[in-house]
């Protein structure tokens, strides 16, 4: 742990993070992060940012350098005091447990387990609501709150770390496509949806329920982003790297928006857990899309600019097993 001045240079450490760093205490002092930080990691904008924006920055599995030139792999927690300092956490993995290491902190957990017991109050409610309407138009508005609950409620125990592997399964990533469009219909200031499908796409393999939360949470992305138009595109490609692995056949499905765009300069770091370009946002969409990719074997990538903003999904149509 340690404090930084506005100049980003170390104020106090303790000597835990002193013997981390390999060097003692009072080499640290009035020295700049700079010097921990390898070429492009992002730590020093981070921290920037953090006291900028008065907002608690979350880095995962970040390079850090030591006294020694050592590069070591930490999660790191920058936390602003007030205007002038920055409260530093550093949580050093071995690459075992970096490979392994839980994308959410300790507080997003105890959010998720909070949440849950409202949740089960909202699903009951409306059980007793659907019993009680008379047209079939309400009674189905009401079905679709108790499945949104049980969907939110299966994303919490996701980030309480309570499910396992995903399911592979086959499946039809249109229909899941059109349960996305089916629900931000029903968003307040809904954008009108467009469908450019390809009609001769194969099955996919997947799980369901999670590749659904990845495709919702980048379509309502949008909505946030003032889009007018939403456009859902499925292509096939082929000879296409994705992780550093060539692959025969890879899906790509594209979320399309007219929205505001992502912010340049968070252009680097959007999908990292709590951060944002809305002041009430929560920044875990993009964090948990791009997990929920990767743990696909697939990628999340974007292509933004005010007007024109594109996320894609990238997934192996041959998932090794």
């Amino acid at each position: 742990m340690a404090r930084l001045n506005r100049a980003l240079q170390f104020t106090w450490l303790n000597p835990a993070l002193a013997e981390m760093l390999g060097l003692g205490v009072t080499r640290w002092l009035g020295t700049s992060l700079e010097l921990i930080e390898p070429g492009g990691c992002g730590i020093v904008e981070a921290a920037r940012r953090a006291i900028q924006d008065q907002q608690v920055i979350l880095l995962r599995q970040a390079g850090v350098r030591d006294g020694h030139d050592n590069r070591l792999v930490s999660d790191i927690a920058l936390t602003p005091l007030n205007n002038d300092e920055l409260l530093l956490e550093f949580h050093t993995l071995n690459e075992t447990s970096a490979r392994a290491a839980p994308m959410l902190s300790e507080s997003l957990r105890g959010f998720a387990h909070e949440v849950k017991n409202p949740l089960a109050g909202v699903r009951g409610a409306a059980q007793l609501l659907g019993r009680r309407v008379e047209t079939a138009e309400l009674r189905e508005l009401a079905n679709l709150i108790i499945s949104e609950s049980d969907r939110l409620t299966v994303l919490a125990d996701r980030l309480l770390g309570t499910r396992g592997k995903p399911r592979l399964l086959r499946l039809n990533v249109h229909e899941l496509l059109e349960r996305v469009a089916l629900l931000i219909a029903a968003e307040p200031a809904a954008p009108v949806v467009r469908r450019d499908y390809d009609p001769s796409l194969p099955a996919a393999v997947g799980d369901a329920d999670r590749l659904y939360q990845l495709l919702l949470n980048l379509a309502r992305n949008a909505v946030e982003a003032g889009a007018g138009s939403l456009t859902l595109r499925t292509r096939v490609e082929f000879g296409a790297r994705l992780n550093d692995q060539l692959r025969r056949i890879v899906l790509r499905i594209d979320v399309i928006d007219d929205g505001c765009g992502v912010p340049a300069e968070l252009a680097s770091s959007i999908y990292q857990p709590l951060v944002s370009g809305r002041p009430n946002g929560t920044g875990l969409g993009l964090a948990l899309a791009r997990e929920i990719a990767r743990e696909h074997a697939g990628e999340l990538r974007h292509n933004s600019r005010a007007g024109a903003t594109v996320f894609s999904v990238l997934l192996p149509l041959e998932l090794s097993s």
